[in-house]
């Protein structure tokens, strides 16, 4: 063969290659549907933020330089379920959108869960927090990426029973979120040997907690125990103050709070709240670097957990199909479950079978004015959890997939 017909069969033969890897990639586009509420009660906490750290991740992991296309689409599901569920038949149907990230929204996250285990298809929920999509509704096609209502439970509720606040009044969101994060928090307060003298659910969202909060104080618990997030937990303590709630003797527990949340309080209102997240801004030199690029392209706030989370599993994911060389969602579901996840917001971590992402937690304390450095300085560490610890033993999670 001379050289002239060598080098055309391997120009050929490369051609061939990359088509054939190009053909595993649907459309040829990785096509990425942030779906989240982009303007109601969890718009600051993941948002219009979320979707720049979805960019973030795609820029990061240098998807044009490997000559993989990647689309992302927006779309606001209102936290309602019939919307939520509308937007997905119609991303995996119409627009041809191989993985719906973020979530936020137990209801939601739910609804979109079954869909896309009907169409086939992939989800990763990093701000949605039941622990039923590791649970009882895991499935092939999904994963959880950064927090669940077990993890916070345990996170907060442990440690605050162990630190004396050992009788709680619940002030619970009335939908699947609400209800189970007041679950897996009571049996936790229980198990460590305290007691539950009350409860109460509200409209979510809900804007006049005054009738609830009067109920709470007239229970005498020690403390009350926010089963809810985003606007109606800053509203439920503003309003609390005015009721002097606080002054009186009783702390509020946030059992999902995210730093916007203490950003619209201020540190006055917050201040020693304990909570459990899985990330903070201010952590690490890496955790620090990240944040200050995220803010500079988000009106200068630092990220929330829910926002780390969606770049943390968007990069992993990414990874997990080029290496899987496909789009297709159950084989790139499958891929992400065997190799380790490993970026500079949540450092290493693993997927486990029924879906769930373990990391380390951590359970954070409120600044006090003073002890605050600067915007955005709000928390110091209480605790560690290790990965192992932070979140519900697969065996006890009723997940079908585990063995």
């Amino acid at each position: 063969m001379n050289l002239k017909r060598k080098l055309s069969s391997i120009a050929v033969g490369l051609a061939l290659s990359a088509g054939a890897a190009q053909a595993q990639i649907s459309d040829g586009v990785i096509k990425i549907g942030v779906m989240n509420d982009q303007s109601g009660t969890y718009a600051d906490l993941a948002g219009p933020g979320s979707v720049v750290a979805a960019r973030m991740a795609v820029e990061d992991f240098g998807a044009a330089k490997k000559g993989m296309k990647v689309q992302i689409l927006v779309a606001d599901h209102q936290n309602k379920p019939d919307v939520g569920s509308s937007i997905a038949r119609q991303w995996y149907d119409v627009d041809k959108v191989d993985m719906i990230m973020d979530v936020p929204t137990s209801s939601v996250v739910l609804a979109v869960n079954q869909v896309t285990k009907e169409k086939n298809k992939a989800l990763i929920v990093s701000t949605g927090a039941t622990s039923d999509l590791s649970g009882k509704a895991c499935t092939p096609n999904s994963i959880h990426w950064t927090y669940d209502t077990w993890a916070l439970a345990n996170g907060t509720g442990s440690a605050i029973v162990k630190t004396g606040g050992d009788s709680w009044f619940f002030l619970t969101a009335d939908y699947a979120f609400g209800h189970a994060l007041e679950k897996d928090t009571e049996a936790v307060v229980l198990k460590g040997g305290g007691k539950v003298l009350g409860k109460v659910r509200h409209p979510f969202p809900s804007a006049d907690f005054s009738s609830f909060l009067l109920q709470a104080q007239s229970s005498k618990a020690k403390i009350i125990g926010l089963a809810n997030a985003g606007a109606d937990t800053t509203n439920a303590i503003k309003q609390g103050a005015e009721f002097g709630i606080v002054k009186g003797g009783q702390q509020f527990a946030g059992l999902l709070v995210f730093l916007t949340d203490v950003h619209a309080l201020g540190l006055d209102k917050a201040q020693g709240l304990l909570l459990t997240e899985a990330f903070y801004w201010d952590r690490t030199p890496e955790t620090r670097a990240w944040s200050q690029r995220f803010g500079k392209l988000h009106k200068g706030a630092m990220p929330t957990m829910a926002q780390a989370g969606v770049y943390s599993a968007t990069l992993h994911y990414l990874k997990a199909v080029a290496a899987a060389k496909t789009d297709d969602g159950p084989k790139v579901i499958a891929q992400m479950k065997q190799m380790p996840s490993d970026d500079p917001v949540f450092g290493k971590g693993r997927v486990r079978q029924d879906g769930r992402h373990v990391h380390d937690m951590y359970l954070f304390e409120v600044k006090k004015p003073s002890e605050s450095k600067g915007p955005w300085d709000y928390y110091k560490v209480r605790a560690t959890i290790p990965a192992e610890q932070a979140f519900r033993p697969e065996k006890d999670g009723g997940c079908p997939l585990v063995k």
